[in-house]
């Protein structure tokens, strides 16, 4: 997935989901990433994909993403 199909998949996350990230290419049990209240930061100039719960800020990395749940 590339880092604007991964934020275009997530621009309609509006802080009333969760999204549950799996990734692939990480070992053990920490391949999994659930962002509550997820929001999509804006583009900024560094072009990483973010994510806020309100609380604090998650950097994605597409090339690793091989699912997201997004849910209640």
């Amino acid at each position: 997935m590339t880092p604007q199909e991964l934020r275009t998949a997530l621009a309609e996350l509006k802080g009333q989901r969760t999204a549950t990230f799996v990734f692939q290419h990480v070992l053990g049990e920490h391949n999994t990433l659930a962002v509550t209240n997820a929001m999509l930061v804006p583009e900024e100039a560094d072009g990483l994909i973010k994510l806020t719960d309100g609380q604090s800020i998650f950097i994605i990395d597409a090339d690793r993403v091989a699912y997201i749940r997004v849910g209640k």
